[in-house]
């Protein structure tokens, strides 16, 4: 996701990024973490030790405080805030596993109805992968991809199936972020009950299994290199499966963006690659946000003026959020950007200034309406065992030029343009097909679908 830092200090760069911890149904763990990481979750399902419980009271409170000193709601949506966390506190009395006592953190934060507001469970001693991925598009859920190889493609699952249900619980755009939230966060399964219905109508039931990997518990700084490079090749296989990808030719360029996950300074140099091109196709399908620094970096190099994002309602202020040109010499050629239902917080600002300022064309699906501004807090439990967990906080609500928050909203596209079942199943990409057409570039959809396949874990 692409390293966004789970953990970062709570003066750690701003982030617009929606749901940092889940990217495409995968649940990305920064180096830190996996430095960090303990055992605590690998017994989930047994009974809560004295010490368990009293962890979880104390990363109650501190969350408590966290947000009562970082929210930028002062009256927090309506909720009572003590009775509430009262009531939580007591509830976590009842919980009988670690799972439950974690799902009752997470659920107290959930109630606040807030993108950006979620609690980072510690760290488990294990990797689950469920071998397929799934995506809303319109008011469906579809199969967008299934690895070679895994459980789920031994089912029968694959592209194009429509996802009707998860364990009895049929996906729609307002809770799919609790479902991944939940099977890929807080409380990974070895499985899924799936109900699906194919392309041609039939309907099947799928006991689908997932690939659990245990992980290293401990390590011996001392003589653990194979346990750290073990890490290290652990973390570039994840950063592989969502690195930024580009397609040039001599007169557009097609750069599949991933996130706004890297630093600011980078952003020159990818837009020195299609400055005197005609065409930019800017692909934040999938694009959960990242770093605001970035965002605004991005924004400014297609603009010869200052353009306001919009201003940011934060406790006790309201500011204006400002994207600065970045020189005499803009990108001036033609720009069309494509989302979907994935495409989250700093991608949404982007698309929605392009498209307030008319600098471009907006294709795809409605996005995720998942628009606030968030720091994570991060903190520690134990001394000879270090407990790591940490709080993502909105600290500011981002009020469009039009007088509009896009949280729950979205930003609808200047032309919706979706895939059809038959197209996920036969992999072709008729969205970006289209807007090539617009750049006159003659793209079908099956070769537009071969230039960003999906690229698995090894």
């Amino acid at each position: 996701m692409r390293f966004l830092p789970l953990f970062p200090a709570p003066d750690a760069r701003t982030l617009f990024c929606v749901r940092a911890i889940i990217h495409k149904c995968k649940l990305t763990l920064s180096l830190v973490l996996l430095l960090l990481m303990v055992p605590l979750l690998s017994a989930a399902q047994q009974p809560p030790t004295g010490q368990d419980l009293d962890r979880a009271h104390v990363i109650l409170r501190t969350i408590k405080d966290d947000l009562k000193k970082n929210y930028y709601d002062p009256a927090y949506h309506g909720m009572e805030l003590d009775t509430r966390f009262k009531a939580a506190d007591d509830k976590l009395k009842q919980a009988t596993s670690l799972a439950q006592l974690f799902g009752v953190i997470a659920q107290t934060l959930s109630e606040l109805d807030d993108s950006h507001t979620f609690f980072l469970p510690p760290g488990r001693s294990y990797r689950t992968e469920y071998g397929w991925q799934m995506e809303m598009i319109g008011d469906k859920c579809y199969v967008t991809t299934v690895k070679p190889g895994s459980d789920a493609e031994t089912k029968g699952l694959r592209e194009g199936d429509q996802i009707y249900s998860v364990d009895g619980i049929g996906p729609t755009r307002e809770n799919m972020w609790k479902i991944q939230y939940m099977y890929y966060a807080l409380r990974p399964r070895p499985g899924m009950n799936l109900f699906v219905i194919k392309p041609d109508g039939k309907q099947e039931q799928l006991e689908v299994r997932a690939n659990v990997k245990q992980l290293k518990k401990t390590m011996d700084l001392t003589g653990a290199a194979s346990d750290w490079w073990d890490m290290v090749r652990d973390a570039q296989n994840e950063d592989r499966l969502h690195r930024h990808r580009y397609v040039e030719g001599d007169e557009y360029f097609i750069w599949k963006m991933p996130g706004f996950d890297f630093e600011p300074e980078k952003v020159g140099g990818i837009v020195d690659k299609f400055i005197n091109r005609k065409g930019v196709i800017l692909d934040l399908r999938g694009n959960h946000g990242g770093y605001e620094d970035t965002l605004l970096r991005l924004l400014g190099h297609f603009f010869d003026h200052d353009v306001k994002v919009g201003d940011l309602k934060r406790r006790k202020e309201t500011k204006p959020l400002t994207a600065k040109s970045q020189g005499g010499h803009p990108y001036a050629g033609k720009l069309i950007v494509l989302v979907d239902s994935e495409s989250g917080s700093a991608a949404e600002l982007f698309a929605r200034v392009i498209q307030l300022e008319k600098r471009g064309t907006i294709i795809g699906d409605r996005s995720a309406g998942a628009v606030m501004r968030a720091k994570e807090f991060s903190h520690e439990l134990g001394l000879d065992v270090v407990v790591p967990y940490a709080v993502s906080i909105t600290d500011a609500d981002v009020v469009m030029t039009d007088g509009k928050s896009l949280e729950h909203v979205g930003v609808t596209p200047d032309e919706i343009k979706l895939p059809t079942a038959a197209d996920l199943a036969a992999k072709r990409d008729l969205v970006l097909a289209y807007a090539a057409s617009l750049l006159g570039i003659k793209i079908t959809p099956e070769q537009a679908g071969a230039y960003f396949p999906v690229e698995w874990r090894k």
